[in-house]
């Protein structure tokens, strides 16, 4: 069973599903998803909404907090959710917690690794079916500072052959 807070209330629910608020405060507080398939979408108000992922989903959350100045926070984060009662860390503004597959902070890093879903995608590929292994490569050798090795329609296709044999 999961807790919801929206500020003051909270509401029980029962639900398998990892759950993302999502807050958007124009110009100021923005999150939105990268990707990932949406299980389920409740809208809570005019500028917060919950979007539910299942067991394995894959999914990218962004976030942008700008001031009058421009950008001032910007982070992505990929994570996979987790089965209800595993063990897994709890990012804010996520329920049930998940895997954290890549995680970085500073808008110019957030913005290379939006470059990187975008090259993914250009590789005819789902960013949300991609190896996972490939977004922890990404977070690691650019918080290094390397290249990213791409990944390319080869790489995919062994990912996909090791997930059939349960490897």
């Amino acid at each position: 069973m999961t807790v919801l807070s929206y500020g003051r209330h909270r509401k029980r629910v029962c639900t398998p599903l990892t759950q993302v608020e999502l807050t958007w405060i124009e110009g100021r507080y923005e999150q939105w998803l990268r990707f990932g398939r949406v299980a389920a979408q409740h809208i809570v108000s005019r500028d917060k909404c919950v979007a539910s992922f299942r067991s394995g989903a894959v999914f990218a959350l962004v976030c942008r907090v700008r001031s009058d100045f421009g950008t001032i926070h910007g982070s992505i984060d990929i994570a996979m959710a987790v089965a209800t009662g595993a063990s897994s860390p709890v990012l804010s503004d996520l329920q049930h917690g998940g895997e954290v597959l890549l995680r970085v902070e500073t808008w110019p890093v957030v913005a290379q690794v939006l470059q990187e879903i975008d090259n993914v995608e250009a590789a005819g590929i789902e960013p949300c079916d991609a190896s996972p292994d490939h977004w922890r490569h990404v977070g690691d050798r650019l918080c290094a500072g390397l290249p990213v090795r791409p990944y390319t329609a080869a790489r995919h296709a062994a990912w996909l052959q090791r997930k059939v044999r349960g490897s």
